[in-house]
């Protein structure tokens, strides 16, 4: 396939293009590098079936020539970076998702809408399955982020239902690992971070929130087995691995051999108590099951940190004290 990949420089595009490109898929990674990194292109540049297109897809999206399956991932993921661009934000999910479906359309091309855990809120279902409509504050901090999403799925599947676009949207939880921003504001990042560079770690209320976290070359299986399938979605992809947020930074600390003590903070306004997926339909209708563990993934991703500690002792967390899911 030629496979167009919105935000294809960031954490997850990257590996996503990676994945297509050693398959045997042609990639055009889209971009305007407001957070992704080139730097995160360095592999798939080197490969003839890749191009870059510096681009920001709220203001358009044309790709010349064949279109099989376009990937929308365009979008600011973590609390500080989505708090920062509220707007740009909102306009990612809305102006920008209708420009890649767009071009979904010209093309008749299959189309992909990663879409996150977040459209779950607060969640008053535990796990959560796909049914579950959420309980979301419209109006609170993470609401740019949320309802972007949200609105994000509405129009996927009104395209989908009305001018018959072959969509699939996949509902995304906590993924970690090499290639995350030192100062992305994650929680998984921020705790290695702090942790290797002799920081305290800042958790957040008393820690006994749970999330699961997915390791990124899992998850990008899943998102491939979506673009390879003709299912509508939605569909959760995570590691029902379920860790309070304190046993992530003692587990962190552990592995990274750190003495840094934890610091807690007051629990900001609609952190969510609980997040697990239900992925019984990810396996049913796609064939995926998550498979790295979350210390060997952590074991992997703290390596790749410590090769990076020029960024580590310049980069300072940017901690918007939210815990992102997804």
């Amino acid at each position: 396939m030629r496979v167009v990949i919105t935000g294809g420089a960031g954490f997850l595009g990257s590996h996503l293009c990676d994945l297509l490109l050693r398959r045997g898929d042609r990639v055009v990674c889209v971009d305007d590098l407001s957070t992704g990194r080139l730097e995160n292109l360095r592999d798939a540049a080197r490969h003839p079936a890749f191009r870059f297109v510096e681009c920001d897809v709220t203001r358009g999206l044309d790709v010349p020539g064949p279109v099989d399956a376009v990937a929308h991932l365009a979008s600011p993921a973590s609390p500080p970076d989505y708090l920062r661009r509220p707007l740009q934000t909102l306009a990612a999910g809305s102006r920008g998702a209708e420009h890649a479906l767009l071009l979904a359309r010209r093309h008749g091309a299959r189309f992909l809408l990663a879409s996150t855990s977040e459209v779950y809120g607060s969640p008053q279902v535990h796990p959560q399955t796909e049914e579950y409509w959420g309980h979301v504050n419209p109006i609170g901090p993470r609401s740019v982020y949320d309802e972007s999403k949200r609105f994000a799925e509405a129009l996927t599947t009104a395209y989908r239902r009305t001018l018959g676009v072959d969509t699939g949207i996949v509902r995304i939880f906590n993924t970690y690992g090499p290639r995350m921003r030192a100062d992305d504001g994650r929680v998984v990042s921020n705790f290695i971070t702090q942790a290797l560079s002799g920081r305290p770690v800042t958790v957040y209320g008393s820690g006994e929130q749970t999330r699961s976290f997915c390791y990124v070359d899992d998850l990008v299986r899943g998102l491939a087995a979506m673009l390879d399938s003709d299912e509508s979605g939605p569909v959760n992809l995570g590691n029902p691995g379920e860790f309070t947020v304190a046993e992530l930074a003692g587990l962190v600390r552990r592995l990274t051999g750190s003495a840094a003590p934890v610091d807690f903070r007051p629990l900001p306004q609609d952190d969510p108590p609980r997040r697990r997926p239900a992925v019984e339909r990810a396996a049913r209708t796609l064939g995926w099951v998550p498979v790295v563990g979350l210390e060997q993934g952590l074991r992997q991703t703290i390596d790749w940190f410590r090769g990076r500690s020029g960024e580590l002792r310049e980069a300072e967390p940017r901690d918007a004290g939210l815990t992102v899911t997804g």
